[in-house]
């Protein structure tokens, strides 16, 4: 069994600040490796790199593989020295899962969530919104002037308009910009599930 999705997804999200924050020294690893999350080859391998950095980054890679103990096994080795790390994943954690939990009753599968939603799928939800799409963009983040301008920019075309907001969050959101992002906010506006989960099929 792998690791939980919500404990892989904090791993990455932190991925950056854990290789800068973190000194993974030989406590760490040596915790890891007598709780059977880390093989003796694993600790070679962590310890062969160079600079501290690189060790952590190759512990990230190491961890989402070792199953379903791995994230809170790692969490306890934090607990003497990194003690402020490890409430900071732990208050993510919290809100990761609230997230996660909104779209679980979507049926799409997990990569489906993750990814950035294409030109394509933005376009059929465009078509399939409906007075709601305001609100839907406000609840991603756009301001109340850019969807004036979308308005002004479409004036005859409620779905260029909505088209054009869906467009400027995922640039303005980047690899941020997934579905799973967008279904929470749909959600928000009382849309139905059923309505929806065709065009990101």
């Amino acid at each position: 069994m792998n690791m939980d999705q919500t404990h892989k997804e904090v791993l990455r999200k932190h991925r950056l600040d854990l290789s800068n924050q973190l000194l993974i020294g030989d406590t760490i690893i040596h915790f890891l490796y007598q709780e059977n999350i880390l093989t003796e080859n694993h600790v070679e391998e962590i310890q062969a790199q160079i600079t501290n950095k690189k060790k952590t980054l190759r512990l990230l890679d190491i961890l989402p593989t070792r199953g379903p103990r791995a994230f809170d096994t790692f969490l306890q080795s934090l607990e003497e020295e990194f003690i402020w790390i490890k409430d900071k994943l732990l208050q993510d954690l919290d809100t990761n899962a609230h997230e996660i939990s909104l779209t679980t009753d979507w049926t799409l599968p997990e990569e489906v969530l993750r990814n950035v939603p294409s030109d394509r799928q933005l376009s059929r939800l465009a078509s399939r919104l409906g007075p709601q799409w305001e609100s839907v963009l406000l609840d991603l983040g756009l301001s109340a002037g850019a969807l004036y301008r979308c308005r002004a920019d479409h004036p005859l075309s409620v779905q260029g308009q909505v088209l054009s907001g869906l467009v400027q969050w995922r640039q303005s959101q980047g690899r941020s910009a997934t579905v799973a992002r967008l279904l929470q906010s749909l959600r928000a506006a009382d849309i139905h599930p059923s309505a929806l989960e065709e065009v990101f099929q």
